[in-house]
């Protein structure tokens, strides 16, 4: 068993690489000597290239989080980011602190990741809690539709799933620029990006859906807003922000830097569901310029890369910290060292 103490990245969504490239950088820049360990379920060399020891999750019916910790107790883990899966790493959670392991689910527990990740429920209670956030009306079936835009249909309306990712199954309902009989139905198909749709597609394609009667899919009907919208990357631990980043887009441009009046939402709703680890929320203004927030994901961004450019890096600020090479952050110390910048996104290869 080696006395050297080692970080775990479990299987993420689409920034482990990033992640483990920054805790390299770490490793050089401390000259600190800790194992960088990384896991998943597909060969993945792209993303193992920038760890010391790789593993591969069980595909079949070996509890991932038996797997991991068995493996974690030989390695001397101290941190384990969990990544996806995070509720079954968090229902042990008492098992992995007596093993002397950080755990690092995005919550503090299985009762605030089954409301961060259930945007019906997670809507009901930020506005219990008194926090801005985007109205959405559950529905499950298309009279509950219906009946829903016959109340709010007097509004530009998006829907999405409940639960999702990735603005999977997120549509505009596009009926304000003509009337019915000029409906472009190849156009919304032709512009994809758009993601648009005509409330009389979306109908017509819900209630006729052979997969929605086999496999319910409960959605939310929501206002949709035509704000600035921003992606904030933060370093949390027990509801607290340690520190954050602030992100925005226009067109293909991501600005990066530290806004205020954003982070002034962001606080409370990260107090509110106990917040723990590298999070990240989305929010979005209305017209007023008032923002709102829209979820939070309980695991690090795909583009917390590119926050680096600022100035500071949140992994190597967040697992700096809980390896004790570095000082407890503080918001007003990582706000500090933040440059504003501008950052294009790059596709690259990687040899496999």
């Amino acid at each position: 068993m080696t006395t050297r103490p080692a970080v775990w990245l479990a299987e993420g969504q689409s920034s482990q690489r990033d992640m483990l490239h920054s805790l390299q950088r770490l490793k050089t820049q401390t000259a600190a000597d800790f194992e960088i360990i990384a896991s998943h379920r597909s060969e993945r060399p792209e993303i193992f290239e920038f760890a010391d020891t790789v593993y591969y999750e069980p595909t079949d019916d070996t509890p991932r989080w038996q797997f991991v910790l068995d493996k974690a107790r030989a390695h001397n883990v101290k941190v384990l980011l969990t990544g996806r899966n995070g509720d079954e790493y968090e229902a042990e959670r008492a098992t992995f602190e007596a093993a002397g392991i950080r755990l690092l689910t995005g919550a503090l527990s299985v009762k605030d990741l089954a409301a961060i990740d259930d945007k019906f429920a997670f809507t009901q209670r930020c506005q219990t809690a008194g926090i801005p956030v985007a109205d959405g009306w559950r529905f499950d079936n298309i009279n509950e539709l219906k009946n829903l835009l016959e109340k709010h249909g007097h509004q530009p309306l998006c829907v999405k799933p409940i639960v999702g990712i990735f603005a999977q199954g997120f549509w505009r309902l596009d009926n304000a620029r003509a009337p019915p009989e000029r409906w472009d139905s190849f156009e919304h198909l032709y512009h994809t990006d758009n993601k648009k749709i005509t409330t009389e597609q979306f109908i017509n394609a819900y209630q006729n859906s052979a997969m929605v009667q086999e496999r319910p899919i409960p959605m939310l009907l929501m206002p949709h807003l035509n704000g600035q919208e921003y992606s904030i990357d933060m370093v949390c631990e027990a509801g607290k922000v340690l520190a954050a980043i602030t992100r925005h887009k226009t067109g293909k441009i991501q600005h990066v830097g530290y806004d205020e009046s954003v982070m002034a939402v962001v606080q409370p709703l990260i107090n509110e569901f106990g917040c723990d680890g590298i999070v990240s929320v989305q929010t979005k203004a209305d017209d007023a310029g008032r923002h709102h927030v829209l979820e939070i994901n309980s695991r690090p961004s795909g583009g917390i890369g590119y926050t680096t450019h600022s100035g500071l890096d949140l992994t190597q600020v967040g697992f700096g910290y809980w390896l004790g090479l570095m000082d407890k952050p503080t918001l007003e110390m990582a706000q500090a060292a933040i440059t504003p910048c501008q950052v294009r996104p790059i596709m690259m290869s990687v040899q496999i």
